[in-house]
Parts: C-alpha cells; structure tokens; sequence
C-alpha cells in the first residue's frame, strides 16, 4: 500500500491523501504538480526515475487507510 506523504519534498506544499496534484517516483519520493512538471521536469532528484501522477485514495478507503503524517523534505539543488 501506498504511504501517501503528506507534503511536496521541494516546497512543502501539503499534499493530502486525496490529492490530484501528486507526483511519485517508483520510491515514493512525493512532489507537487508544479515542482514535478516545471522544476525537475518529470524526474525525480533521488533515484533520476520518471514521476507519475499518485494515485488517490478517497473516501472509505482514506478514512481506513489515512496518508502518512510524516512530512519529508531533503534539500536538492532542482528545487532551488
């Protein structure tokens, strides 16, 4: 099951777990759509592997399964 992080890690914007404007590498490393499509232009900072849209989870399912509360934030140069 997906950890759903609950923020951006290059600008900290909050990413809930019914977000649509999520973007995850195979690590789930998260960002936000604006940081992952124009900053790091689809890859991530990491792993240099492709971000895609993260699914979300709504509903039953979030209340059931609440995203992660830990944020994670690391500072990369991509991000500055």
């Amino acid at each position: 099951m997906l950890e759903l992080r609950p923020n951006c890690e290059c600008c900290d914007a909050a990413l809930p777990g019914d977000s649509l404007d999520a973007f995850i590498c195979s690590f789930e490393c998260t960002f936000c759509r604006g940081c992952a499509q124009e900053r790091l232009q689809g890859r991530c900072p990491n792993c240099q592997g492709m971000l895609a849209a993260r699914p979300a989870r709504i509903g039953k399912s979030l209340v059931e399964h609440p995203a992660s509360s830990a944020r994670v934030s690391k500072v990369h140069t991509a991000c500055s």
